[in-house]
Formats: structure tokens, sequence, C-alpha cells
């Protein structure tokens, strides 16, 4: 049984996985027997990311690219078939948020959150999908949202896109399915990364942050998640274990969208 969820003699595209939940799931991937493939927007990041693999023990291969450039996208998918093989499974992790009220935020900034958060997987599977088709098998993973079905303030772009995603899933896998490709997505909850450490640190009386207090009350199993907690999840739905399971977005949240809350 096991065997199913291997991942040996795969090679893995994952996007913006320099750092953070790409990492995590780059790392889950390699540790499960998969040849990963990265890449970053910027020289440095690719850099950054492949000193963090080589101090994980892992070999990993960096491109600079930018997701949202669709010549771009051609031009690195063909190098990658060319210097390391037919991409097997794509993680659409590459994304931004901009948190902005909606009346004070431009079109401009709407349309590069909805470029990076939806145009760029678009462009990235439709590269990917011909070699798979050629394979006969593929594994497409969107990370979406709980934005993909809840609305918050000051994320109208983000949970736009996010929505948007959700429904570039189900349609990947409605055309594509008959190919034997599963398109899915994983709808990370609120994780404890770097970037929200801020929001978790303990106030001078000893207190939790508001914000920790929020999300903490919010999730039945009354913490942050972690980006561990998305391995499994992320190995399950790039194996042979989800070859039936198509369209589906597994929301990794902790309970949080099936929970209305404790009464005040």
């Amino acid at each position: 049984m096991l065997e199913q969820f291997s991942l040996k003699g795969k090679i893995a595209l994952i996007t913006g996985a320099s750092y953070g939940i790409g990492l995590a799931i780059a790392t889950a991937y390699a540790q499960s027997g998969a040849t990963i493939v990265f890449n970053d927007i910027k020289p440095e990041l690719v850099e950054k990311g492949l000193n963090a693999y080589k101090e994980l023990g892992i070999e990993a291969h960096g491109y600079v690219c930018d997701v949202t450039d669709e010549a771009a996208v051609t031009e690195m998918v063909a190098k990658i078939e060319q210097e390391v093989g037919v991409i097997d499974i794509l993680v659409n992790n590459a994304g931004i948020i901009k948190r902005i009220p909606m009346c004070e935020m431009s079109a401009a900034e709407f349309r590069q959150v909805i470029d990076v958060d939806l145009n760029a997987p678009f462009i990235v599977s439709k590269a990917v999908i011909p070699g798979m088709i050629k394979k006969g098998h593929g594994k497409i993973i969107n990370i979406c949202s709980m934005m993909s079905e809840l609305g918050r303030e000051t994320v109208s772009a983000y949970a736009a896109a996010k929505g948007g995603l959700k429904m570039l899933t189900r349609n990947i896998c409605s055309e594509y399915g008959e190919y034997n490709i599963q398109c899915n997505g994983i709808g990370p909850g609120y994780i404890a990364t770097p970037q929200t450490a801020p929001l978790r640190e303990r106030q001078a009386d000893g207190s939790r942050h508001p914000f920790d207090q929020f999300i903490v009350a919010k999730t039945p199993a009354a913490r942050w998640g972690t980006t561990e907690d998305l391995m499994g999840p992320a190995v399950f739905l790039a194996s042979d274990a989800s070859n039936f399971v198509n369209g589906h977005v597994l929301y990794v949240d902790g309970g949080i969208l099936a929970y209305i809350g404790k009464q005040p």
C-alpha cells in the first residue's frame, strides 16, 4: 500500500518554492523520491532556494522565471524537459497578496494579484499539460486558499483570484481527466511561517496577539497550522494513491471551514 504514495522517478515542478510552503512541499516530494525543480522571479531568490535545498541534502534544479510571462514559462518548461526531463507533477504555488480595502485599491493593483495568483497557474499548467498527455499521466496541484470559499476585509483581489483558481482546478479536471491527468487543489488554513511570526508574538502582558487569539478561537484544532501539516496532503495528491481524485480542493485548515465559532 505504501508504494502507492511513492514519487520515485517522478519530476516535480513547484513554482515559487525558494522558501515557505513551496519549500516544504518540495522537501516532502524529495523525501518521497521525486526530483525537484523550482523557479523564482529573481536570481537571488533562486540562489536562496538552492542553498536551502542543499542544507536539507536535496539536489534541486532552480530556474529564474516570471510565471506571469507566457513566453518565459514556455522557454523554462522546454529547458526543464531538455535538462531534467518531462514534468510529472506541477504545483502552482507562486502567489502574492495585497491587503488593501477594496475602495482604496487601484485596478492595477487588483490586476497584479489576479495575474500572479490566477493567470500564472493557467499559463504554467498550459505549458506542462502537453508533456503530461504524451507521458500518459500527470498531477497538477493548485495552492488555493480558504479565500477560495470565504471573503474577508482587505483581500478582494486575493479572494477573487483564489476563487477563480478553484474553478480553474475543476475545469482542468474536466478537460484533461480523460488523459489520466488529475488536477486538485490544496487550501491551507492559517500557517505559522516567518511572515506570520509577528502576529503570533506574545504581548507585553503575556497575552496572545489579538489576531492570534482570533485564529486560535476560530480553529477547532486550537492552533495555527505548520508547513509540515501540508506535506502529507501534498504527497497524497501527487501520488498514485489519488489517481481517482480529481477536481477536488483539500482544505488543510484545522477545521476552520467546518466551524461556525464559539458563542460569545
